[in-house]
């Protein structure tokens, strides 16, 4: 009886705790909202993180009692200053005539071609954005630039927004454990293999106490506690962004994104752009296993009905536009040692999507032919990265998660191939 009476007040102890953490965060994610919207109104800068978020504490909580993930996308990457397209920290590829046409009425004729992809003409209105020469070139000049100053701005409290010697700034993401600088990396380069441009460039950096990089900023970094000789990543920040709520055809309430002609034809030219993006984006998350964006959104309808109204975690958009992937530390590592409890929902989300950009199914479909991802992966990550050895690569467990996952999403184009290319 009395072990019976224990264990009683002990579950119900644990309920109270877990009620608690409900309550505190949902208020932490209103009100770093409400002090994001507040401080635009008063002066420009940027927002106050407020979020102490951590997938620590994020895996600490069984998935019944989890409160909406993600809640620090509103002090990412966002600022209130106007920025000129021509700025240094906002690069567009593109010319002024194929962004007149991006605001024209839809062309004539098919939006979709060889059954489920997207016409070359939409193709043809979204280079990429950023290339792999600017990337390069960015790369080049972060890892050489002394870094002047760091101040909140880039999320969580353990990253910082850092300011170089030019002026111009990037997130550095020191990670609460290997895995989320490694899983950003990685990711980085994962796309880079698709030929997927939507992601900011990025670099490792040590925090070593004889670097002439972080010198200037030595005293900020024993006051954030870093560790001597971390690994960390900086990321380019890209200026005058806003949030972005996910599509209509891609909510649970609708059937999904088909390459049908009347149900594609109401739409924009703009519009099917960002919906062109969408589709790299999913096919992205679902090779990553990253669950800390549209998939988080998809788990939270559990308790929030209009969460799909609301701005997607980790992912914003330009004034012409252009998607950007932020926040990627979830992906491949993290994402795949957690696959077991969000996998259902990584299916859902793929399955709601039969149009793909060739570009991409291309590169897809060469890496389920030669089943050579991590080799791949491994030398373009080695070959790019001068820190590569420090950080680490993918477990062997982990490189053939990936490998597995890309013969499923091979698979899944497969069908709806075959569902869509006689219509």
């Amino acid at each position: 009886m009395r072990a019976a009476t224990a264990n009683l007040f002990a579950l119900l102890f644990l309920c109270a705790l877990a009620s608690v953490f409900y309550v505190w965060s949902a208020l932490e994610s209103r009100l770093e909202r409400h002090k994001r919207r507040f401080s635009g109104s008063l002066h420009q800068g940027l927002p106050t993180d407020l979020s102490a978020k951590t997938f620590r504490a994020l895996l600490a909580v069984p998935a019944a009692q989890r409160p909406r993930l993600g809640g620090r996308l509103e002090a990412h990457n966002l600022t209130d200053q106007t920025v000129s397209a021509g700025s240094p920290d906002y690069h567009v590829n593109g010319d002024n005539k194929r962004s007149a046409r991006r605001e024209g009425p839809v062309k004539l004729g098919s939006l979709v071609e060889d059954g489920i992809f997207w016409s070359e003409w939409l193709e043809d209105l979204l280079p990429e954005q950023f290339t792999e020469e600017y990337a390069q070139a960015w790369r080049e000049r972060a890892r050489t630039h002394r870094v002047v100053k760091l101040e909140p701005g880039c999320g969580r409290i353990s990253n910082q927004l850092a300011t170089f010697a030019d002026g111009t700034k990037a997130c550095v993401r020191y990670g609460i454990n290997a895995d989320q600088v490694q899983g950003e990396t990685l990711t980085y380069y994962l796309a880079s293999l698709l030929g997927i441009t939507n992601l900011p460039p990025l670099i490792l950096s040590q925090l070593s106490g004889d670097s002439e990089q972080w010198d200037a900023v030595r005293a900020r970094i024993d006051g954030l506690q870093w560790s001597d000789g971390a690994v960390v990543s900086l990321t380019k920040w890209v200026s005058n962004l806003t949030g972005v709520v996910t599509p209509a055809p891609l909510r649970p309430e609708s059937s999904g994104l088909h390459p049908l002609q009347h149900e594609l034809r109401n739409k924009t030219t703009a519009e099917l752009l960002e919906l062109m993006q969408w589709t790299d984006l999913i096919v992205f998350d679902y090779l990553t296993a990253n669950f800390d964006r549209l998939v988080s959104n998809l788990f939270s309808l559990q308790w929030d009905s209009r969460v799909m109204e609301r701005d997607t975690n980790n992912l914003l958009k330009t004034p012409r536009g252009d998607l950007v992937f932020i926040d990627n530390e979830a992906g491949l590592v993290h994402g795949f040692r957690v696959l077991n409890m969000w996998e259902k929902y990584h299916s859902t989300v793929l399955s709601s999507v039969c149009v793909f950009r060739k570009r991409t199914t291309q590169r897809v479909a060469e890496l389920h032919k030669r089943k050579d991802s991590r080799k791949r992966l491994l030398g373009l990550y080695r070959d790019s990265e001068p820190l590569s050895l420090e950080l680490g690569f993918l477990s062997d467990e982990h490189a053939a998660v990936l490998q597995d996952r890309i013969d499923r999403l091979y698979k899944h184009i497969l069908h709806c191939k075959g569902k869509y290319s006689q219509l």
